[in-house]
C-alpha cells in the first residue's frame, strides 16, 4: 500500500505540475497569479523573465513571475509534512476541536427539508437514526407555511427492497401550531427502513421519505473502573456485558468541562459476560494541560463487526451523560511523539524524493 500510494501522490502531482506549465505557456495573461518565482530565479538557475519590461519601477517588481520548476518538490515537502504531524498521534488517539467532536457525534438524525409552495416547508425530526430493537420510535413533523393542513399525518415504516409497511401509526397535533407527533415500534429485524410521513396540504396528498435503522440489542454498558497510567497513556477501562461474543470497536471522546481532548478507539474481541475494552489517551493530547477536576467520557459508541465478509455491522451506544471518572495524577505524561514507523518511513522518502527537485 505505501509504494501505491506514492506513486499515486507523484502521478497527481505530476498532472498538476504538467497542466499549469502547459496552460501559462499559452494563456499568459490569464494565469499571471500563479508566476511567482522563487528568490529572483528559477530552479535550474536562469534569471527571472519580466512579463512587461516597460512598466513603472514600483509596478515590474510586483510582476508574477514563470511557475518554478520545484513545484513537485514543494508539494512532496507538503505530503511529508503532513505524515510527520499524522505520526505525532496514534491512530487510537487523536486530539479533536470543538467543530471534529462535533462531526464525530455518532446516531444523530439530520432532519429533512421538504419544500412546499408559498415558501412553505415540510420536515420530519427524529430523536437519533439508529434504534435498538424494541424501542419506541418518537416522530414528530412539522408543517409551517400558508398552507391548509389536515388534522393528522400518517406516518408508516417501510422495508426498502420489498416496499412492504412493518408499522403504521397518526401523528397527531400537538400544543405548538403546525405541529404533530405520534410513535412507532421498532419490532422488525435490524436493517434499515424508510419512514414516510403523508400529510394532505391543500387537499393534494403529499409524501415525506426519509430513513433510520434498527439495531439488534448489543449488551449492556457497566461503567467505568479505575483509571491508571501506563506507558505515556491514561488508561480508562469500560466495562461492557455482550449479548454474544464477537469482534468489537468502541469509540468515545475524552473532555474536561466542556473542552474536548481526544477521539478515542480501541478494538478487541469480547466473550459473553462482563467484559472491559481499555481506552488509551495518548500522551501527546494530555501532557501540558492545566486539567482541575473530572474528566469525563463521553458519546460513547460500540460496534459488533461483521464475522464473516457480507455481514452487517451492529451499532450500539452508551448513555447520553457518559461517564465521568477522576484521574490519576497527569503530570508523568509526556508530550512524546508516538511510534509510526510507516508514517515516519512515508514522510522520510517523500522528503528524498523532494531534495531532488
Amino acid at each position: 500500500m505505501p509504494g501505491k500510494a506514492l506513486v499515486l501522490v507523484m502521478a497527481v502531482t505530476s498532472c498538476v505540475v504538467g497542466a499549469v506549465h502547459f496552460l501559462s505557456a499559452n494563456n499568459p495573461a490569464t494565469f499571471q497569479w500563479l508566476n511567482t518565482g522563487s528568490g529572483g530565479s528559477f530552479g535550474d538557475g536562469s534569471p527571472t523573465r519580466q512579463t512587461n519590461a516597460k512598466r513603472p519601477p514600483e509596478t515590474a517588481a510586483l510582476a508574477p513571475q514563470q511557475p518554478s520548476d520545484n513545484a513537485l518538490g514543494f508539494m512532496l515537502t507538503k505530503v511529508a509534512d503532513q505524515y510527520t504531524q499524522n505520526a505525532r498521534y496514534p491512530s487510537w488517539s487523536i486530539p479533536l476541536s470543538p467543530a471534529q467532536a462535533e462531526g464525530y457525534r455518532g446516531n444523530r438524525f439530520h432532519p429533512v427539508n421538504l419544500p412546499l409552495g408559498s415558501d412553505g416547508h415540510f420536515t420530519v425530526t427524529l430523536e437519533r437514526y439508529r434504534f435498538t430493537k424494541g424501542e419506541s420510535i418518537l416522530v414528530v413533523a412539522s408543517i409551517q407555511g400558508p398552507q391548509v393542513v389536515g388534522d393528522t399525518l400518517q406516518a408508516t415504516l417501510e422495508e426498502p427492497l420489498a416496499r412492504k409497511a412493518v408499522a403504521s401509526t397518526r401523528l397527531k397535533t400537538s400544543d405548538s401550531p403546525g405541529y404533530y407527533e405520534g410513535s412507532l415500534e421498532s419490532d422488525e429485524e435490524p436493517g434499515e427502513y424508510r419512514l414516510i410521513v403523508e400529510a394532505q396540504v391543500d387537499g393534494k396528498p403529499v409524501r415525506h421519505v426519509s430513513t433510520l435503522t434498527i439495531e439488534p440489542y448489543l449488551g449492556e454498558f457497566e461503567g467505568l473502573g479505575d483509571t491508571y497510567l501506563n506507558d505515556n497513556n491514561l488508561v480508562i477501562p469500560v466495562h461492557f456485558s455482550p449479548e454474544q461474543p464477537g469482534f468489537y470497536a468502541l469509540s468515545a471522546q475524552l473532555y474536561a468541562g466542556q473542552t474536548p481532548i481526544a477521539q478515542l478507539q480501541s478494538e478487541q474481541r469480547l466473550d459473553i459476560g462482563a467484559d472491559t475494552i481499555a481506552l488509551k489517551a495518548h500522551g501527546t493530547v494530555l501532557a501540558n494541560r492545566d486539567i482541575e477536576g473530572e474528566l469525563e467520557i463521553r458519546n460513547l459508541q460500540i460496534r459488533q463487526l461483521p464475522a464473516k465478509p457480507g455481514e452487517r455491522t451492529n451499532y450500539a451506544f452508551g448513555p447520553e451523560d457518559g461517564y465521568a471518572f477522576s484521574p490519576p495524577d497527569l503530570r508523568d505524561l509526556r508530550d512524546a511523539p508516538a511510534a509510526d514507523p510507516e508514517s515516519e518511513q512515508r514522510a522520510a522518502l517523500l522528503r528524498q524524493l523532494a531534495d531532488k527537485f
